[in-house]
């Protein structure tokens, strides 16, 4: 825009300096293509108002066409390298973006990688280690254990062993004590702190449940396997405690016990001890010896279809021992496994021991242990 500007200015300047018959040739007042005159200002310097001077049409209109093309041009030239400059940024971002991508596929791949290998490792050690492995047991009872040990350890402490009887296809933990009536003692029943519960079904009572150091049932399946071992007899011990820390025992000189299909029948021999023979009761309706085993859903009891406690009808020795297990027969005189005395409710049946009493009742017991132990053979 300037540079027509001032070419105009020098036309205006060149032809008022040819004469007054140039610039009478062009009358102000008259009109290009009916538009206005172009106006100029003056060229002395302070005047006042503006000169006229009219510049032939084809000279403004090639000036201005002219000038239209150069900034056209210019226009265009603008664009296409704004358009090369763009295309060119957006071809960079896109290969910024392409690279970026490309490093985070490579660490999603890496990281895939060790994902897989870390897996593959767990689940190499969780396979180990709950891999069934052979057990190395100590013996195949606590007797046998002691036994072995008795020459290279001069105490031997009591505490969970690893037995394996003779016979059998299986191993499994038992409790020895090894420091009471000179030790070999494996434990089949613990009560101590009432934290156990022993209203159990037939199945808990044949595998065994509780916590070996403290309360527990073996299970009827483990104590037959160790009992019925060739040449070998197991001599039953009860170690019991009163509520007043008064202790007592009973013990029987031959125990075994039949297999799953009778009930695991309980045999007794000679009894001795200072709680009486509650197995055995005072008469022979009371005589749990040769009982078989009976549990809340399995009722071997000999109430059938009931029997009579006093003025009692009982159907069901388990449900009146509040659902425990025990070699009932019309219920009888013993059931280590009752419940603890509940003081507050006075509803639960306790632990029993009938013929142990103190003028004429019966202790409350708090605690007992049920071990047997191998008896020495004559050879």
């Amino acid at each position: 825009m300037w540079t027509t500007s001032l070419i105009l200015l020098f036309l205006s300047h060149l032809l008022s300096s040819n004469g007054s018959e140039n610039s009478s040739s062009f009358n102000h007042s008259e009109t290009i293509n009916d538009e206005a005159p172009v106006k100029f200002p003056k060229s002395t310097v302070g005047a006042k108002g503006w000169d006229t001077c009219s510049i032939p049409c084809d000279v403004t209109v090639k000036l201005l066409r002219d000038e239209k093309h150069s900034i056209c041009g210019q226009l265009q030239q603008s664009l296409l390298a704004f358009g090369r400059s763009t295309r060119k940024l957006m071809r960079d971002v896109m290969e910024e973006q392409q690279r970026a991508l490309d490093i985070l596929s490579n660490q999603v791949t890496e990281l895939m990688t060790k994902v897989q290998m870390l897996s593959s490792e767990v689940q190499r050690s969780n396979t180990e280690m709950y891999s069934v492995k052979p057990v190395q047991s100590h013996g195949r009872d606590c007797s046998d254990i002691k036994d072995n040990l008795i020459a290279v350890v001069p105490k031997i402490p009591s505490g969970i062993y690893i037995v394996h009887p003779e016979n059998t296809d299986s191993s499994f933990e038992v409790f020895c004590e090894m420091d009471y009536m000179g030790g070999g003692w494996t434990v089949m029943q613990r009560r101590s702190d009432g934290l156990t519960d022993f209203k159990r079904s037939w199945i808990d009572y044949s595998d065994g449940f509780g916590h070996l150091p403290g309360e527990h049932w073996l299970g009827l399946k483990k104590v037959f396997q160790i009992v019925s071992q060739k040449e070998t007899r197991f001599q039953l011990h009860i170690a019991l405690v009163s509520q007043d820390d008064v202790t007592s025992y009973a013990s029987y000189d031959d125990f075994h016990l039949d297999n799953e299909t009778q009930f695991y029948g309980i045999h007794l021999g000679r009894y001795a001890g200072s709680a009486g023979d509650a197995f055995r009761g005072y008469e022979q309706e009371q005589n749990q010896d040769t009982a078989p085993f009976s549990a809340s859903d399995v009722d071997n009891d000999g109430c059938n279809p009931s029997c009579s406690l006093g003025n009692r009808t009982v159907e069901s020795c388990s449900a009146l021992h509040n659902q425990t297990g025990w070699w009932f027969n019309q219920c009888g005189l013993a059931n280590l496994n009752g419940s603890p005395e509940d003081t507050e409710s006075n509803q639960r049946t306790s632990i029993l021991w009938d013929t142990w009493r103190q003028n004429g009742v019966p202790h409350g017991i708090k605690a007992v242990t049920m071990k047997i132990r191998r008896i020495p053979t004559n050879n």
